[in-house]
């Protein structure tokens, strides 16, 4: 199944500090290119965190179409490089605005 930029996933995430993963959401941040030539995708933690944001986090302004249950953030400075066979679900998808604030926080990085 090819995923399309902006599409939510949910799927193991690894931890960036552990040798462990999390099910979770992330928001796929690659073209669909990347998969049909690598069967790759990039992949921006979700995290329905509610301590204090960091700076380039972006808000998901609508849950309902993202297929998320509560309130949640996209986290820019945690990517990971997924296989599909990996993904558990296709939750939603986020707003055109969610995912391109989201591509400017990583490109600040790049």
């Amino acid at each position: 199944m090819a995923f399309a930029q902006g599409d939510i996933l949910v799927l193991p995430f690894p931890y960036s500090d552990q040798l462990a993963e999390k099910r979770r959401p992330a928001l796929v941040v690659s073209k669909p290119a990347l998969e049909r030539t690598h069967g790759l995708i990039w992949v921006a933690m979700i995290t329905s965190h509610r301590g204090q944001p960091r700076p380039d986090d972006v808000v998901i302004t609508q849950k309902r179409k993202a297929g998320l249950p509560g309130a949640s953030l996209i986290r820019p400075s945690k990517l990971a490089t997924i296989e599909p066979a990996r993904v558990v679900r296709k939750a939603g998808a986020v707003s055109r605005a969610d995912l391109t604030a989201a591509l400017n926080a990583i490109a600040k990085y790049l």
